[in-house]
């Protein structure tokens, strides 16, 4: 083979999920080719000095062009949402390609492709949501598109126009064990929500803040263990998604203290956002409408130490990208609604990387497990390591260089999405990203994007879920 190298980074402090060590970085085609001194010359070097060289960010959980009902739109399509990712670190996006009752897997898969082909700036790859699980779906379709890389999907507890019976939740995860799949859970109890909805408007409740009483952390806690209940009965792994507090840690802790395969994720809107934010002044509330809803310092603390503590195995944004002043977004028809009409959903792509890697400036986390739970995790969870989630030789050039000591303030205008606000305006963090490459093509150069081609970024089929 030859020696020949397309790219060099040259001092480089590389930081991987489990080794730290220094070394210059060749690159050819678009993939690691060399770790060594000295390296031989390249047309194209970089000089990493003072610098952290990590794997790129491997971001599992947002929402990106997804179809919405009633005349609502999310801001991002595939191009300014993979745009936002990699000026924020994450040089890999998993949206969800989300099936509608009525309409097949494999119509919605097909949809999503249409939509990221031609926009997507960096390499992707697909969760299904599965919203309608007949014995056509089970039986033929949801076995041939794990077969065809579509190893992980999700299913929601809650939602009307997503939510599965007890029953369904049985048969999706059978065939998830049958097949060598990982199915994500949305963990709420919908009746519970829909009880305490109606009284809340009975006394006249309408504002944003009156979503978090809608979804205590009780009915998060009830739908975790029923759903960790069904993943014991049939014998199979479940992630928990975007977990908000103790509650439900409590609950992911008791299975796996039992041997269970019980894996969970948290976002940064739990670390860094409380219950109060939705009461912010007037309808500003809307702008951190999510569910489950942030809880309150106490919580955040107790997420804070569950990451420490290995409960969780990733982190992921939660992109859901509605504008605020918008009449496609939180202000459906032009109007500020009452709190169950409020679009759910936060931007985060840009945000993720920069607010965990804060927490490690702050001894909340060591620099290992920040590159596990962004990078290395996800990227093996669902079916993309080796090719992704660390810096080794044969993998894709997906590199970021972190300026540590760099201070932000955090300010929509500065941000690279299509949303008109971002939840953690004004907060400041300590270290960003500098430098961005996708397999080897820089990116984002001394902060700034400096290579924007819609359509550069490929389709990923996932492999088999490792759960290593």
């Amino acid at each position: 083979m030859s020696n020949d190298l397309d790219f060099v980074i040259r001092h480089a402090d590389v930081v991987t999920a489990s080794d730290r060590f220094s070394c210059d970085i060749g690159i050819r085609e678009g993939r690691v080719a060399m770790l060594g001194q000295g390296l031989p010359r390249a047309p194209r070097e970089l000089d990493a000095s003072g610098m952290l060289v990590l794997p790129g960010g491997v971001d599992a959980h947002c929402h990106l062009d997804q179809p919405m009902p009633d005349g609502l739109r999310m801001a991002d399509d595939f191009f300014t949402g993979t745009r936002s990712a990699i000026c924020g670190g994450t040089t890999t996006v998993i949206p969800f390609a989300a099936q509608e009752k009525g309409q097949s897997l494999q119509a919605a898969v097909d949809d999503y492709h249409r939509r990221a082909e031609g926009r997507a700036l960096i390499d992707y790859g697909f969760h299904l949501i599965v919203a309608d699980p007949t014995p056509h779906v089970l039986a033929e379709e949801l076995p041939r598109l794990i077969a065809n890389g579509y190893t992980s999907f999700k299913v929601y507890m809650t939602y009307d126009d997503l939510k599965l019976n007890d029953r369904e939740m049985l048969d999706v995860l059978t065939v998830a064990r049958e097949h060598g799949a990982l199915v994500m859970v949305h963990a709420e109890n919908s009746d519970c929500i829909g009880w305490l909805t109606e009284r809340l408007l009975g006394k006249g409740l309408h504002a944003p803040h009156a979503h978090a009483l809608a979804r205590p952390a009780v009915v998060e806690r009830e739908a975790t263990h029923r759903a960790i209940a069904f993943a014991e009965l049939v014998d199979v792994p479940i992630l928990i998604v975007h977990v908000s507090g103790a509650d439900a840690i409590e609950q992911i802790r008791w299975g796996q203290s039992r041997g269970l395969p019980i894996l969970a994720e948290t976002c940064p809107q739990y670390l860094y956002l409380t219950a109060a934010d939705l009461g912010r002044d007037g309808y500003e509330g809307a702008k951190c409408v999510c569910s489950p809803p942030p809880r309150d310092p106490a919580n955040q603390q107790a997420v804070w130490k569950a990451l420490r503590q290995g409960v969780f195995s990733i982190v992921s944004s939660d992109h859901a990208p509605f504008s605020y002043d918008d009449p496609q977004g939180k202000k459906p028809g032009g109007k500020e609604v009452s709190f169950e009409h409020i679009p759910n959903g936060i931007p985060g792509l840009e945000t993720r990387l920069p607010l965990l890697f804060d927490g490690v400036r702050k001894g909340q986390l060591s620099l290992h497990q920040f590159v596990d739970l962004t990078s290395l995790r996800p990227a093996k969870l669902y079916g993309l390591y080796p090719r992704k989630g660390t810096i080794a030789v044969g993998a894709d050039a997906d590199i970021v260089v972190w300026d540590p000591e760099k201070r932000v303030t955090i300010a929509n205008e500065a941000l690279h999405h299509a949303v008109d606000y971002t939840p953690y305006e004004g907060i400041e963090v300590t270290g960003w990203p500098r430098h961005c490459l996708s397999r080897g093509e820089v990116i984002v150069e001394d902060g700034k994007l400096v290579a924007a081609q819609a359509g550069r970024g490929r389709f990923l089929p996932a492999g088999k879920p490792c759960l290593d």
